[in-house]
């Protein structure tokens, strides 16, 4: 099957704008089953005020909460932090770092 000159670059034009997609995440919450609905009143306590606190979960590997920012480029989970800077984790981060 021979694709005509003037459809190929239209077409690979449209193959190589749709690999650059980028999947798009809601401003108003999670509707993503692994973002905690609620945190405990001990994190509410210390938590820095600068994070947005509407997409929050806990790592599996670290145990540590970390939260979805949305930047102007990306969008990536960051760690949960305190005021201090330091982050907010369930377990003891000695045992995880080793």
């Amino acid at each position: 099957m021979l694709i005509n000159k003037s459809l190929m670059i239209p077409l690979l034009a449209l193959i190589t704008l749709g690999a650059c997609s980028v999947p798009e995440f809601s401003d108003t919450g999670s509707e993503d089953p692994g973002f905690l609905t609620e945190l405990p009143e001990g994190v509410l306590a210390i938590v820095a005020p600068y994070q947005d606190l509407q997409a929050v979960r806990i790592s599996p590997e670290d145990g540590c909460y970390w939260y979805r920012h949305v930047g102007p480029v990306e969008t990536t989970m960051l760690p949960l932090r305190t005021v201090n800077g330091n982050p907010i984790c369930t377990r003891d981060q000695t045992a995880v770092t080793g």
